[in-house]
């Protein structure tokens, strides 16, 4: 993505060839990969294709396919399927999409959708940037370009992609409860540009209407409450556990310690309190829309 006319675009570039980078420290992916990569030489090998031949076959580069065949770069779907057509594998390549699509995102994003897939209950404060399931793709986009240094492009595609499949979340049933408590401020920034800023709150206001999402909004002059150590996020599980995080609280780090996870809720119910209701919020958002 760049900014043209102020609005988020997106830019050609590698990410847009078959793979991304593999996460180092994640073994198993490693192994996976690697396991795939090796079946795709073997397969090419085996009908005596060049890989500059069978590159220009599936419509990629040489470079991208060694790539590939040495378990550096995860292929996409897309790619399998062309590779079995080309190479004649009987759909047993094309079958190995679902061991990759189990791996094609960095292990701590994995673990993230995995907890939020068991949850029953998800509590969270943001006092900084939007929640990432409340977030649009182009609103992900922009926002995760503003990292510095500068990302690769093919690194902030698998970025937006992880991001993007946590939100199956929506699908679930039995539907978990979502709570949100969105800072002021965070909906007044304009990231991406006025249209890709408009588009969020638009979806904001689609996602509220949600049976199973409530949607807070603290207003900026509302200072007196626990929030101001930065974000409070809470994921309830069916079996009774429960694992929080607070920014500045705990190091940051996870937590499953009834007596830590009682402090969290503690301040989140007292956010919840002053911020405004989620009919008054509702009505504030669509205000914001009105001035766009």
């Amino acid at each position: 993505m760049t900014q043209v006319d102020g609005e988020a675009v997106r830019l050609k570039s590698e990410a847009d060839e078959p793979g991304w980078e593999v996460d180092p420290d994640d073994e198993w992916g490693v192994a996976v990969i690697t396991t795939v990569g090796r079946q795709l030489k073997l397969w090419r090998e085996a009908v005596g294709m060049r890989a500059a031949e069978f590159g220009e076959a599936v419509g990629y580069g040489e470079d991208l396919v060694y790539k590939i065949e040495s378990g550096k770069r995860i292929p996409r779907p897309e790619f399998l399927d062309r590779a079995d057509e080309v190479l004649g594998a009987g759909g047993l390549l094309s079958a190995m999409k679902e061991d990759v699509d189990k791996v094609r995102y960095p292990k701590k994003v994995r673990d993230l959708a995995e907890m939020e897939a068991k949850a029953v209950e998800l509590l969270s404060y943001g006092n900084h940037n939007l929640h990432g399931l409340l977030q649009t793709e182009e609103y992900a986009w922009a926002l995760l370009r503003t990292r510095r240094p500068v990302t690769p492009e093919d690194q902030l595609e698998q970025a937006v992609a992880a991001r993007m499949v946590r939100k199956s979340i929506y699908d679930r049933s039995p539907a978990p409860e979502l709570s949100f408590v969105l800072e002021e401020t965070t909906l007044r920034r304009p990231v991406g540009g006025k249209i890709v800023w408009r588009r969020q709150l638009e979806h904001l206001l689609a996602v509220s209407q949600l049976r199973n999402v409530e949607i807070q909004v603290m207003p900026t002059d509302r200072w007196d409450h626990p929030g101001t150590g930065g974000r409070i996020q809470v994921l309830k599980f069916g079996d009774g556990t429960a694992v929080g995080r607070m920014d500045d609280e705990f190091n940051g780090r996870p937590v499953h310690d009834p007596r830590q996870l009682r402090i969290l809720e503690l301040r989140y119910g007292i956010i919840r309190a002053e911020a405004l209701t989620a009919r008054e919020s509702l009505a504030f958002v669509e205000q914001l829309v009105g001035e766009t």
